[in-house]
């Protein structure tokens, strides 16, 4: 079972590792987290851990990007 998700106000650990236009809001949470480029997601890593003890260990995100 996982953790909750820290305050809003804390940035995901991944937040602090990346450049600061790769950064963007949880779509799950809120707070901030790595999600734009090459390596993110749009979900922080509570958020993630909650969709794969959801729906499983390979669990994937699609691009609506067009």
């Amino acid at each position: 079972m996982s953790t909750s998700p820290p305050p809003v106000s804390e940035p995901d650990p991944s937040a602090l590792t990346c450049p600061g236009d790769r950064v963007g809001l949880c779509a799950g949470c809120q707070p901030k987290t790595y999600r734009y480029g090459t390596g993110g997601c749009p979900l922080c890593q509570w958020c993630m851990a909650s969709a794969q003890e959801k729906w499983g260990p390979a669990v994937r995100y699609l691009s609506t990007r067009s």
